[in-house]
């Protein structure tokens, strides 16, 4: 039970900050609250699973343990950022309410047993988060958060008509409809029908348009764009991992039956993914829609390796864990970046490394991480991800994915680069940058680090077990 403290723990926190004039103060109850509810979580990730509770409704099972720690922990790092940035940009009674219920209905969709429970919770974030995309200065940012909204109201629909086909399959088979997750093998168990396919494929469809994948990933550039910093990094690194936990448990009760179409269909949206956010990539010259075209990117990467299971399941998870860290320290570094420079233009950026010295080490090393090179976990989760590719005789996707991800590494090094260590355009004076404003990424780096260097045995297990569930039943 007591794993409601992560949703429970937001919830009171964002309705003292709405009733009280908190003012200056409401940062400091966001920190506080993503203080405490990453403790929960580690603390939890520790102890032993826990059966449904709550009337069936809610668990705290090993891919709970896994995910849990990471989103809050990451949104404890963007609440540190928004508090180091008080005196330049404070943080308002409106932007920490919605955040901390962005937050409580993250971790409400991440404990759901029952998959309209994870729909609802990943409903409200979606809401949350449109309006933090909108700034009464930035007209712009108004049409961008219109269309994360269309978009994301479309895919959700599109999730909730496949839960309808599902649960209409069971009930053609004989058996009761239900959408608890820990009763819907049993109720699968038979072969698929229309029904059922139809169902599936409209959910993974709808997922896909929640983690940006083709065909309908066109609004995921622009919102990220047009968002604040923190809210880019809540959208790429909570969200994204909050629908892609939807998207696990669809995969854990629908492989062993569908298998064929699943894997026909995330491995076609995930190479078509790649193949438009490489294209992207080589013409941008925005530094955040650079770094969202790479989101779509990783997510390709992610759907192929789901779509391949079996051996690639422990590398997409890897990789998986290490994107959430890698688009936490860039999207915040990036947001520090505009902040100083007042543009995004990469041709208009450059000495980052002699003018921001933190930043432009952690964008240097981010980068790094982004196009995959060892030690980082991504590189290993990805190699993973290849080799399954190979041993299943996916020799085509195969040679796309090493094309296009040759295309993009390249693309995406000639436009970075010259950003940190390139010659400033003019002589500026900085204040000097302190390590205390930076301590939050560096502590995602550490943990970069340790997802390519040394698994912790206990993390590794863990890891294994959610890999297992992967296969199905």
């Amino acid at each position: 039970m007591t794993w409601l403290l992560l949703v429970g723990i937001p919830v009171v926190s964002a309705l003292a900050v709405w009733m009280t004039p908190a003012g200056a103060r409401a940062s400091t109850v966001l920190l506080v609250t993503a203080s405490m509810t990453s403790i929960v979580a580690v603390v939890h990730a520790a102890l032993p699973t826990e059966p449904p509770f709550l009337g069936g409704y809610v668990r705290g099972d090993a891919t709970v343990q896994l995910f849990a720690p990471v989103i809050n922990v990451i949104f404890a790092g963007i609440a540190v950022y928004v508090r180091a940035r008080v005196a330049i940009e404070p943080a308002s009674r409106r932007f920490v309410f919605l955040a901390l219920g962005f937050l409580a209905a993250s971790n409400l969709a991440l404990l759901g047993n029952h998959l309209l429970l994870m729909w609802i919770g990943l409903e409200a974030t979606t809401l949350a988060a449109a309006l933090l995309i909108v700034r009464a200065d930035v007209p712009s940012s108004r049409l961008a958060s219109w269309r994360y909204l269309l978009f994301s109201s479309v895919g959700l629909g599109l999730v909730l008509l496949g839960l309808s086909c599902l649960t209409r399959s069971m009930e053609m088979s004989g058996h009761a409809g239900t959408l608890f997750l820990d009763e819907m093998p049993a109720a699968v168990a038979g072969p698929a029908d229309g029904w059922r396919q139809l169902g599936v494929a409209l959910t993974l469809l709808g997922l896909g348009t929640k983690l940006g994948l083709a065909p309908m990933y066109s609004w995921l550039p622009e919102a990220y764009d047009e968002a604040p910093a923190p809210v880019t990094a809540m959208l790429g690194a909570v969200q994204f991992n909050v629908a892609l936990v939807l998207l696990l448990r669809v995969l854990h009760v629908y492989r062993a039956g569908s298998g064929d179409l699943i894997a026909g269909q995330l491995l076609t949206i995930g190479l078509a993914s790649i193949a438009v956010s490489t294209a992207s990539i080589v013409a941008t010259r925005n530094v955040k829609r650079l770094l969202a075209y790479a989101s779509i990117n990783h997510a390709g990467v992610i759907a192929i390796g789901l779509g391949l299971g079996h051996s690639a399941s422990f590398g997409v998870l890897l990789y998986v864990l290490s994107n959430a860290f890698i688009k936490a320290i860039l999207f915040l570094t990036a947001g520090k970046i505009e902040a100083h420079y007042g543009t995004k233009d990469t041709k208009s950026i450059a000495g980052l490394i002699k003018d921001l010295p933190f930043s432009g080490v952690f964008l240097m090393v981010g980068t790094f991480a982004l196009l995959g090179f060892p030690p980082f976990g991504s590189f290993l989760g990805e190699l993973l991800i290849l080799s399954a590719l190979v041993s299943s005789g996916q020799m085509f996707v195969f040679a796309g994915f090493c094309m296009l991800i040759t295309v993009s590494f390249v693309a995406t090094g000639r436009t970075i680069f010259p950003m940190i260590w390139g010659e400033p355009k003019q002589v500026r004076t900085w204040p000097r940058q302190r390590l205390g404003g930076a301590l939050h990424k560096l502590i995602f780096l550490v943990l970069l680090l340790v997802l390519g260097i040394y698994i912790p045995p206990q993390l590794n297990v863990l890891m294994n077990e959610v890999a297992h569930t992967l296969e199905g039943p």
